[in-house]
């Protein structure tokens, strides 16, 4: 084929949310989200820090996140604008463009959105899986978006023993509309709780709230309890009491990222912990490299701050199904 015929061939897809639902699922998002940990583990990923936005003015932040991961490369463009219902938008909204990493061609251009709350809450499944006690079948969510509903169907498909769910927000009526909508979705036993401690009164603990204080505070927490920690993901952000942390076996998904904008950003900075009491990453444990729970007493916590190595794994499995489909496309360049 001559560079004629080639450039003739390229073209760029253009994959709209709706299409990107339809091709993307838990379970695999689940696997491929974990082989993006395990090859990060073992250094075969190439991934600068995020690249953070800071608006003020406008009450939001834009991040790049740039990867490369077993012969793909891309970056995903993601907003975070917390007060984005009062326009009828979602609080965070994302781009993805797909390139081939051998002559740099967009390959696609997808909705990030989707993908960015399957592959967190994929990652929050994964914690679960190593981290959480075998027997454990309560959870107590703290917050209740739409990062909620994919933990929990992350967590559903990794604790098949789960008999109940609490479900905590300040806005009642939000709480109550995800309670239904879920326990409906997901075929839960799930209901609304008044308070943070009650829903903390739980095997499993997931927060993702916008928090840039502690909420889950360690008198909330008994032995054995393991903690997603989901909403701290920039600076200046917490959801969990330093006390709990400095007690507790840490998992961050990557260290770097984590101590200047997850959980542990602040307590870090401030000294209530040191890096001493980071026992390891995610990645590193679903390798085998480190050890997750060891008893059914330690509290455990995973600090997620979002890799775009998971968003871009996420990608490359919409991009080969959309090849397939008749997603649209366009000519570049």
């Amino acid at each position: 084929m001559n560079e004629t015929e080639g450039s003739a061939m390229r073209q760029t897809l253009l994959i709209g949310q709706d299409e990107v639902k339809n091709l993307l699922g838990m379970s695999e998002t689940l696997r491929i989200v974990e082989e993006a940990f395990v090859l990060k583990a073992q250094g075969k990923t190439i991934m600068p820090c995020k690249i953070y936005l800071d608006l003020p003015e406008y009450h939001g932040d834009f991040r790049a996140m740039p990867a490369y991961i077993d012969g793909s490369a891309g970056i995903k463009w993601v907003s975070v604008y917390p007060e984005n219902r009062k326009y009828d938008l979602p609080s965070v909204m994302a781009v993805i463009i797909y390139c081939d990493p051998n002559n740099s061609y967009p390959l696609a251009i997808m909705d990030g959105t989707y993908i960015t709350s399957m592959r967190t809450g994929a990652s929050g499944g994964i914690a679960v899986k190593y981290l959480a006690r075998e027997d454990s079948s309560v959870i107590g969510m703290v917050g209740v978006g739409e990062q909620a509903e994919t933990q929990l169907m992350a967590i559903k498909e990794v604790l098949p023993s789960i008999t109940q769910v609490k479900a905590f927000s300040p806005d009642e009526e939000s709480c109550r509309r995800f309670v239904r909508k879920i326990g409906e979705q997901l075929n839960l036993n799930i209901r609304p709780v008044g308070s943070v401690a009650e829903a903390a009164e739980a095997d499993v603990i997931v927060a993702t709230t916008y928090a840039t204080g502690p909420v889950v505070l360690k008198e909330h927490v008994r032995p054995g309890t393991h903690i997603n920690a989901i909403g701290a993901d920039a600076p200046g952000k917490q959801e969990l009491d330093p006390s709990l942390l400095s007690g507790a076996k840490i998992i961050v998904d990557d260290l770097e990222q984590a101590g200047h904008s997850g959980e542990i950003n602040l307590p870090l900075a401030k000294g209530d912990i040191t890096i001493e009491n980071i026992h390891g990453t995610l990645g590193e444990i679903a390798a085998g490299a480190a050890v997750g729970r060891e008893n059914d007493e330690e509290i455990t916590i995973f600090d997620s701050t979002g890799l775009a190595i998971q968003d871009l794994v996420c990608a490359k499995l919409v991009y080969e199904k959309a090849s397939r489909t008749g997603a649209v496309a366009f000519r570049f360049f």
